[in-house]
């Protein structure tokens, strides 16, 4: 006995050959070839009507594919079905663009944000965020087996939580508020409390006049703070074995169908990763000539030549970058007792971007206030953070993670908003 399924999905493609009618139909599973002929005459007579993008559901038979009709571009398996009912849940227009691979890279990038939700039916970009799910799950298991505690920080701020960075002002009530440039205040307020490990993921707010490839102004942010730590590199030896777990996770998981998709082979990073000075990478990219905008900071070109260059010499993906000078820093970094002018911190570049941003905090009172007030910090805005490190608070340290960033490494994305599910930028508010 011929074993009876009910399928349902987008009518991705219609071939008519003489009398009788296949359509590949598709769901989120990828593509199955459906045929309708002439014997269910009203079937039939119904499916004469459909077109791409209609939603349909089918009642039929599985058979064997015949052989000779494999399609090496359109995987369909050895199977079809012979449908014999059909129900049409939703008629569509005709799409703004072909919803295909090929026909997708002669459209604009953003025609495509504009019919986002069009876009997101191809399988390939459907694939972007079944690897951003598995990711997710993945650092959030490395830190519940590790003992972390999750915290969900307020997204309303009375002051800036970053020194520098743009704030978004939101009216709250009778007064003033700002949306969160970070959780970093209250990561710090957590160590302070006794939590000794906690990790966050939840959204970021940055009003940056920015319109690159790399930034947005909101976003997902993955953090993490660690008490009673020695140094900043107790926070990079345990960001190495997390982002091992994860990319581990990743691989087995969708390695296969992210080198089908985007020619991209996963690896999975050795332990322990590069590491650079910021002096040590000045000189190397001196030795490039490649021309330096700030003697403290990393343009994004220059990140593109260190990675070259650790790719060559160390055979890595990664590289940290560590003893960033105070002023490309916030207050709240640690300083270094061997050279106060500068930080105990880092920055973690993968295949050409920065994606991790680190440090050991400064967690003494009197300390915290001096630098706070060396960078023109509003003691007063912000008085009930440093009342966190009145009390007793422990040596402590984190790092702010951008899962995007990631996701466009990953699959070798040239752009944040392919990674993102609906971007927001300077311009963009819908869909």
């Amino acid at each position: 006995m011929k074993k009876k399924v009910k399928l349902s999905g987008w009518v991705d493609s219609r071939r008519d050959h003489g009398k009788i009618i296949f359509i590949d139909l598709r769901d989120r599973s990828g593509l199955c070839q459906i045929v309708f002929t002439p014997k269910h005459k009203e079937v039939y007579q119904k499916a004469n009507e459909l077109r791409s993008e209609w939603v349909i559901s089918i009642v039929g038979t599985v058979k064997e594919r015949p052989k000779g009709m494999e399609n090496p571009k359109i995987p369909l398996g050895k199977i079809e079905i012979s449908v014999e009912e059909l129900e049409i849940l939703s008629e569509a227009e005709t799409p703004p663009f072909e919803i295909s691979e090929e026909e997708s890279e002669e459209v604009s990038l953003e025609k495509r944000l504009n019919w986002r939700w069009i876009d997101l039916r191809m399988p390939e970009k459907q694939l972007i965020f079944k690897v951003w799910t598995i990711m997710e799950q993945a650092f959030r298991n490395y830190w519940l087996e590790n003992k972390y505690i999750q915290i969900h920080s307020p997204k309303f701020m009375n002051a800036a939580s970053e020194s520098g960075a743009e704030l978004f002002e939101v009216l709250y009530f009778d007064r003033k508020a700002y949306l969160a440039q970070s959780p970093q205040f209250y990561k710090q307020m957590a160590m302070a409390a006794g939590f000794e490990k906690i990790f966050e993921i939840g959204p970021v707010f940055r009003a940056e006049p920015s319109f690159t490839p790399r930034h947005a102004t909101e976003y997902i942010g993955y953090d993490a703070e660690i008490s009673f730590i020695n140094s900043y590199q107790d926070i990079i030896k345990e960001e190495e074995k997390l982002l091992v777990a994860v990319l581990t996770k990743i691989k087995n998981e969708f390695g296969e169908e992210i080198s089908k998709f985007y020619k991209r082979d996963l690896v999975v990073p050795k332990i322990p990763f590069p590491q650079m000075t910021m002096e040590e990478a000045k000189e190397v990219l001196k030795k490039m000539n490649v021309p330096s905008k700030k003697p403290g900071d990393i343009s994004p070109e220059e990140e593109k030549k260190i990675c070259e260059f650790i790719k060559k010499e160390k055979g890595h993906e990664f590289v940290f970058i560590t003893e960033y000078p105070i002023n490309e820093r916030p207050f709240y970094h640690m300083r270094s007792e061997e050279n106060p002018k500068i930080t105990d911190g880092f920055d973690l570049l993968w295949n050409g971007i920065e994606i991790t941003t680190g440090s050991q905090r400064e967690h003494r009172y009197d300390i915290l206030i001096k630098q706070a007030k060396e960078k023109g910090i509003n003691i007063k805005s912000i008085q009930h953070y440093f009342d966190f490190f009145k009390f007793g608070c422990p040596p402590h340290g984190g790092l702010g993670i951008g899962p995007a960033r990631m996701i466009m490494k990953i699959f070798n994305l040239d752009n944040i908003r392919e990674a993102t599910f609906l971007h927001r930028g300077v311009k963009r508010l819908t869909p």
